[in-house]
């Protein structure tokens, strides 16, 4: 079982890179956009990402969970990232989701007259979230390297 802690680390470092490139790459590439063109954009960034994401996240945090059963030694620290990954997976489901499931469906002709309001809203959110999982990987990442 000396492979899970590294596949935890990997599969969950690479969600961190993703949710990273989306904070400080995607979206101000979009936000530079034409209008139409950047609603259009964060429309399909939305219907993207959202099939992936789900089963990145829980998969990750049972990865994590896995590997804090195997790492006895460092588990203190890899049941705070499960712990943190968990409340990244609620922080989501309870306010990121439904922003996302918004706008999925927008268009230039549809979008609502708060729609950079809102994603707006989910930038900072999504900046909330992006903390609590980068914490999560330096710890199951220290955790499984004692």
């Amino acid at each position: 079982m000396e492979w899970l802690p590294i596949v935890a680390v990997v599969v969950t470092g690479l969600m961190v890179g993703v949710e990273l490139s989306v904070a400080f790459v995607i979206n101000p590439i979009t936000d530079a956009l034409p209008e139409d063109a950047r609603v259009l954009a964060r429309s399909h960034g939305a219907r993207m990402l959202g099939r992936l994401m789900p089963f990145w996240y829980i998969g990750s945090t049972l990865l994590v969970a896995a590997a804090a059963l195997v790492v006895p030694g460092a588990a203190t620290l890899a049941w705070t990232a499960v712990g943190l990954l968990l409340a990244s997976v609620v922080l989501s489901v309870t306010l990121l989701v439904p922003i996302a499931d918004r706008s999925k469906t927008w268009t230039p002709e549809t979008a609502p007259d708060d729609h950079r309001e809102q994603s707006t809203r989910w930038d900072r959110l999504h900046l909330v979230r992006l903390a609590l999982i980068v914490a999560a990987f330096v710890l199951v990442t220290v955790a499984v390297a004692q």
